[in-house]
């Protein structure tokens, strides 16, 4: 992959709570946005917080759902159910 392309590579971290409404509508909204806007240049991993409490932990997270993302730079966090669409593109970086 050229530094270009890394560049415009998104990596993507979801916490959720198990399958409440509200995470899957989280996963939902971004999983749409990301097809839409991102094609095939983006990496989105889904983890439930009560299946993995020491990755919660380690992000400190106090809400979710909660969106962490890492690439590219700077790292954002968004907290919510993802539905507002122009938030989501502002905090990816990508309106």
């Amino acid at each position: 992959m050229t530094q270009s392309a890394a560049a415009d590579w998104f990596v993507l971290e979801l916490y959720v709570t198990g399958q409440t409404p509200r995470s899957l509508r989280a996963v939902a909204n971004l999983r749409k946005v990301c097809e839409e806007r991102l094609q095939d240049h983006y990496q989105l991993d889904v983890v439930d917080v009560y299946q993995q409490p020491e990755l919660a932990a380690r992000e400190q997270l106090i809400a979710a759902p909660t969106l962490v993302k890492r690439s590219p730079l700077p790292i954002r966090r968004l907290v919510g159910d993802m539905s507002d669409r122009e938030r989501l593109l502002a905090g990816l970086g990508i309106a």
